[in-house]
């Protein structure tokens, strides 16, 4: 069925230009041993295809060739997705993609969003726990993502650091120093300065120790107060909190969440 076109698509299949483009620079190709009888671009996107799906290896729609067999073994696929796992292509492609994005104008790091989700785990896992608050098995991530463009009008969802996961009986706050370092690790190999950068979160990390560790990396922290049951706010200068900033959120982390929920594999 082909896939309705729009600003909110998520490709889950990508044309050989795309994939020459954004993907073959970075994958590790051997040059021992024979060849395979399908391209890495069709190879990829069986990839792809079982991230959307999260199916199992077995499960995998394979294509006929003209003899009416399956084209390829799901097995050889497996083999490429783990030998592209173990040379970091994953990483690569994604570094590249947001280099490509600051260079040429698309990426707005004035103001980047931070935030973390639950997501439901049927089965056991790595990082499975339950969560009291949600009622539920799962994983906890935390994410980034750039903010809005004001001279376009219009919100970007780029996001700017691999995801932060952890059991899903974990509390957020302290899984905050790590996804910045890694949104820093990022910065640093594309060349975004993030000096200035307003870091929008919302109260769970609201802590003298995140704000401290944005702070020290000349970020300006904007997290709506948390009071933890108070019932007055603590005694000291007022911080800094600019709502229409944490309001965007709801229309750019959020949406990063959903298009995370769309590739299955990553839910399983």
């Amino acid at each position: 069925m082909p896939q309705t076109k729009s600003h909110k698509w998520i490709p889950t299949f990508l044309t050989l230009e795309q994939f020459e483009t954004f993907v073959l620079p970075h994958l590790h190709i051997g040059t021992r041993g024979p060849q395979p009888k399908l391209s890495l671009h069709a190879i990829f996107n069986y990839i792809l295809k079982l991230l959307h799906l999260g199916c199992q290896w077995s499960e995998l729609p394979i294509e006929k060739d003209k003899n009416g067999r399956p084209e390829i073994h799901h097995s050889s696929v497996y083999r490429a997705f783990r030998r592209y796992e173990t040379h970091g292509c994953f990483e690569d492609i994604f570094k590249a993609s947001v280099s490509m994005l600051n260079e040429k104008g698309k990426l707005d790091a004035s103001v980047i969003h931070g935030d973390g989700t639950t997501t439901a785990a049927k089965k056991g896992g790595d990082n499975l726990g339950f969560s009291g608050h949600k009622h539920m098995k799962g994983d906890k991530v935390v994410a980034f993502c750039d903010g809005r463009r004001p001279t376009f009008g219009h919100r970007n969802c780029n996001i700017i650091s691999p995801f932060v996961s952890a059991p899903g009986n974990r509390n957020e706050s302290p899984l905050f120093k790590t996804a910045l370092t890694q949104v820093m690790s990022t910065a640093r190999t594309v060349g975004i300065d993030l000096i200035g950068t307003v870091v929008s979160l919302d109260g769970v990390y609201d802590s003298r120790e995140n704000r401290k560790a944005i702070f020290n990396r000349g970020m300006v922290p904007n997290i709506n107060k948390n009071l933890r049951g108070r019932k007055t706010p603590k005694p000291g200068p007022k911080r800094l909190f600019d709502s229409s900033i944490f309001q965007e959120r709801f229309n750019t982390i959020e949406r990063v969440f959903a298009w995370e929920d769309k590739f299955k594999r990553l839910l399983l």
